[in-house]
């Protein structure tokens, strides 16, 4: 890896929005090996991310290892527009999908600390439509609910919601309700919502960890909860406190020459899915708010929000959250009921319970989730640690590479 002075200093600003000294600071490599990592051994991240772009199984991305609080890698690879030959930048704007569930789950969080609401309520009664929702039966047919569908039933994945598979999939069909993509829909979360209450649900609450709208049932929450909408409280609350500019449901006019191109994998090689002119994020109708798949981000915008919730709660002296709140969502909330890469699932997050919970490398504690789009993160309490792959390739085929950079980063760790 080739460790430049000034791009690591500009990497600094970009994350923390500091000025750059004038100090001269030390060799990047020496830098590196201060905060714990092989120079040598992290040549491998390079390597596995250069060779995916020259394959032409990967256009380009955005990489972040940070430690301390202080940038190990904070890189750009490849190109964000292939066919124009445009280089990726580190503040390339991204759709980061299911991503924004940890957004949204951070306002339902905020507004639980203030009292709003417990975790047990019953849904139903901040969102009436819920009242009466029944639950589909394997062979056909419905039931009722065996107990209220409760928030924390939302913030675990408990909640029968999927994105259309299930008993139910036939109403889920015919609804709509068929996939996690909202932003081109031309009505309000409000609206949706309310359509979607009507639907059963896939299983009885608490009874199974089945992933699907459930965050955006939480963001309409958010929205009745805080009398704001969703978009509102997450700029006023959460991204504008915290010094993230780029992160938000639209792309700006200004902005739109940042939006990285989707690119998806057929055949073995990249092809072009989606550029900004034939994104709903430009020109769509802007009117639901996804809480669950919905916002863009960028490399050091999302860092930043990420390092708030490694502080448990705090950065640069903005607090979102009370450690305590930030340790009740990073616990394991499911045992065996959890899906994904780890053996647990927090209130937002996949958790990691136990040492080779990954079955791969990491640590007890670390949390994490990853987007439809393929960006990627670990937030690793006990190595102080942040692992960030930022990019847009969908479909994914076979590639492991989101993946591969978390072992990459951690075999690089050496004290």
């Amino acid at each position: 890896m080739k460790f430049h002075v000034l791009a690591g200093a500009l990497a600094c600003a970009a994350l923390t929005h500091a000025p750059i000294t004038t100090a001269a600071p030390p060799k990047a490599a020496e830098a590196v090996t201060a905060q714990g990592f092989s120079p040598e051994r992290l040549k491998r991240l390079d390597v596995a991310i250069d060779e995916q772009i020259a394959g032409k199984q990967l256009a380009g991305g955005v990489m972040v290892v940070m430690r301390d609080g202080k940038p190990v890698v904070f890189k750009a690879y490849g190109q964000q527009d292939v066919e124009n030959a445009k280089a990726m930048r580190t503040d390339t704007i991204f759709r980061i999908a299911s991503m924004s569930k940890a957004l949204t789950t951070v306002a339902a969080m905020m507004l639980y600390e203030e009292g709003r609401f417990l975790l047990k309520d019953p849904l139903s009664r901040y969102l009436p439509a819920f009242a009466n929702v029944q639950v589909a039966l394997p062979g056909g047919g419905t039931e009722k609910l065996r107990r209220p569908l409760t928030i924390h039933d939302l913030l675990t994945h408990t909640a029968g919601m999927s994105y259309g598979a299930g008993p139910a999939k036939a109403a889920y069909d015919a609804a709509g309700m068929k996939d996690w993509y909202l932003v081109g829909n031309d009505e309000t979360l409000a609206a949706w919502t309310d359509r979607f209450a009507a639907l059963p649900l896939q299983s009885q609450p608490g009874e199974q960890f089945i992933y699907g709208y459930a965050t955006d049932v939480l963001g309409r929450l958010v929205e009745v909860v805080s009398g704001q909408s969703l978009d509102r409280f997450i700029k006023t609350r959460i991204t504008d406190p915290l010094r993230m500019p780029d992160t938000g449901f639209v792309v700006a006019p200004e902005k739109i020459a940042r939006l990285a191109n989707v690119y998806g994998l057929e055949g073995g090689r990249i092809k072009l899915m989606e550029t900004s002119d034939k994104s709903d994020f430009v020109n769509g109708p802007h009117k639901l708010m996804s809480g669950g798949a919905g916002m863009l981000s960028t490399a050091s915008d999302y860092t930043r929000f990420l390092q708030m919730l490694l502080n448990k709660g705090e950065l640069d002296g903005v607090r979102l959250l009370a450690p305590k709140t930030v340790e009740l969502m990073t616990a394991d909330h499911l045992a065996d009921k959890s899906r994904g890469d780890a053996d647990g699932f927090g209130l937002g997050f996949w958790v990691n319970v136990r040492r080779g919970g990954f079955k791969e490398l990491g640590s007890e504690g670390a949390f994490g989730w990853g987007s439809a789009y393929f960006p990627q993160y670990t937030v690793d309490p006990k190595e102080r640690l942040i692992i960030l792959l930022m990019t847009q390739l969908r479909p994914a085929g076979s590639s492991t590479l989101h993946l591969r950079v978390r072992t990459l980063t951690y075999q690089a760790l050496i004290r």
